[in-house]
């Protein structure tokens, strides 16, 4: 290999957990207008239905919260808690960022063995950034790509960018759906290492277990073994 990618959130460090939290308080608040089983499908409707115009991260997350609140309330939903809701945002916006476990060890190893290595992440490009300057990782990137969505023509186009062809690139990420399966159909490389508890619904799909590209590990550990064995 030539070049290896990396995704963020999840894949070099914690994100998911953030939002769990804020969905449990969220379904807390909204409790008196909407059943929390029926508030998370309202919220997810939300998400999706707002992907277009605000991209996937914590922004539009909380954007969506306030407009599901709004909606499921009949317009009838406290200032306190829309304010509460936005002061949550901010929360998430500026926790520490916390890597998962061997994944500084295992990206200086891989870079260490020869390979180019950069990140390509969803999301808002202040707060990627700002995670990426807080995780302690910057330094070992050649590069870093803040994109809007993940399919096969965004990974050719940056395969082609920063390294010779999908056939001599690989992807590490926790996402079947967006780390997985479109690198697969350009002709990449993809390594799931997939990430300690619920998966967002929006993101969910089976791993192709059997498609002879693909590698399923359990650690960031497992990655430089993997790549010296290919």
């Amino acid at each position: 290999m030539k070049l290896v990618a990396f995704d963020g959130d999840d894949t070099l460090w914690h994100n998911e957990p953030l939002f769990w939290a804020t969905q449990d308080r969220f379904k807390a608040l909204l409790e008196p207008y909407c059943p929390p089983e029926h508030l998370a499908e309202r919220l997810l409707a939300t998400e999706v239905a707002n992907l277009g115009l605000f991209g996937y991260g914590i922004k539009g997350f909380v954007l969506s919260m306030i407009e599901t609140a709004i909606q499921v309330s009949d317009g009838q939903v406290p200032n306190t808690v829309i304010q509460e809701l936005i002061e949550r945002g901010k929360h998430m916006l500026a926790h520490p960022v916390h890597l998962l476990d061997q994944v500084a060890e295992a990206v200086a190893a891989v870079k260490a063995g020869g390979h180019r290595v950069m990140v390509i992440t969803k999301g808002d490009l202040m707060d990627q950034e700002a995670k990426l300057a807080r995780s302690g990782l910057a330094d070992l990137f050649a590069a870093v790509e803040v994109v809007s969505e993940k399919d096969e023509a965004l990974y050719r186009r940056l395969f082609a960018k920063h390294g010779s062809g999908c056939e001599a690139c690989v992807m590490v990420g926790n996402s079947v759906r967006s780390d997985i399966l479109p690198v697969l159909a350009a002709g990449g490389w993809a390594v799931h290492i997939p990430y300690a508890g619920p998966v967002w619904a929006h993101e969910r799909a089976e791993p192709p277990v059997d498609h002879p590209r693909y590698a399923g590990l359990s650690s960031m550990g497992e990655l430089p073994g993997w790549l010296r064995e290919i």
